[in-house]
């Protein structure tokens, strides 16, 4: 039987199960992108927008404003496998619930996976980072993301937070797991350990932040693709999957250099463009 036909016969037969914690984390179900991922089939996903514009008529800075009905239609959206809440900046507790509470109003087996993304280790150091973890669980987010992870001493403290939370995280080597842990390096440093960072064991996914290393190389592209692709290529050789940033112009791209998360912004033609990458993805 084909690979996709599998994977569309394991989307339509999920079950739930118990993620243990002392801090009664509540029980999460098989997502669709963990189908997905562990059939190695490509998933698209968004970065939640903002319900409001960056900034007021006088210029001045808005903060992002998320509200539940702007959840439920993300979670309503049939092209979306998976959301991506960028808290980096700030972390911000009542976003993640806004988010659990929208994305609650739809199926469990049908709605995207959240995926919510925290402050640095290095930014706010590892206590901060402990809790952080352990809150977005606790309150429903399905996965967390780490960024600027600069070696392996840091993935693996990355790693032991989710061991604390109790959160059974799932990997190609842990198939049973609910919680997806994923690890992004965006450092230049980081790029001479990539190697060691990806040998570590008891995380999902290993991603590069690819406009924070562009950034870092003072704007060269060039040299941030080619950090990315190094990332991808551990990423690759430990049967991990890779998350990439995507528009229409390189979605084909993506697809054939093998990331498995592609995400976009949310903008007029993101329905269009998710679907051209699936039928490029043979979805």
């Amino acid at each position: 039987m084909p690979r996709l036909t599998l994977a569309v016969l394991a989307l339509t037969s999920l079950t739930s199960a118990a993620c243990a914690s002392p801090d009664n984390v509540p029980p999460l179900v098989t997502t669709p992108l963990i189908e997905l991922w562990a059939n190695d089939i490509p998933a698209f996903g968004v970065f939640v927008p903002s319900e409001q514009p960056r900034q007021d008529a006088d210029g001045k800075r808005l903060p992002p404003l998320y509200t539940v009905v702007g959840a439920e239609r993300l979670a309503r959206d049939p092209l979306l496998d998976y959301v991506f809440l960028n808290l980096e900046g700030a972390y911000d507790a009542a976003a993640v619930d806004t988010l659990v509470a929208g994305l609650a109003t739809v199926d469990a087996a049908a709605r995207p996976t959240l995926l919510v993304r925290i402050p640095s280790i290095e930014r706010d150091g590892e206590q901060a980072a402990r809790g952080r973890v352990r809150d977005a669980l606790t309150r429903g987010a399905d996965g967390i993301v780490l960024p600027h992870i600069r070696t392996p001493a840091e993935a693996r403290v990355a790693v032991r937070f989710f061991d604390e939370a109790g959160a059974e995280v799932w990997s190609p080597a842990t198939p049973d797991g609910r919680v997806i842990a994923m690890l992004m390096i965006e450092d230049p440093d980081a790029l001479e350990t990539a190697a060691a960072i990806a040998d570590t064991q008891g995380y999902s996914v290993l991603s590069c932040g690819i406009g924070s290393l562009t950034g870092a190389l003072a704007g060269d592209r060039a040299a941030g693709e080619a950090g990315a692709e190094v990332v991808l290529s551990h990423a690759t050789r430990v049967g991990m999957p890779s998350m990439m940033t995507a528009n229409r112009a390189n979605l084909a791209h993506r697809i054939d250099q093998g990331y498995l998360g592609l995400l976009l912004q949310m903008d007029d033609d993101t329905a269009a463009t998710i679907q051209f990458g699936r039928t490029t993805a043979g979805r």
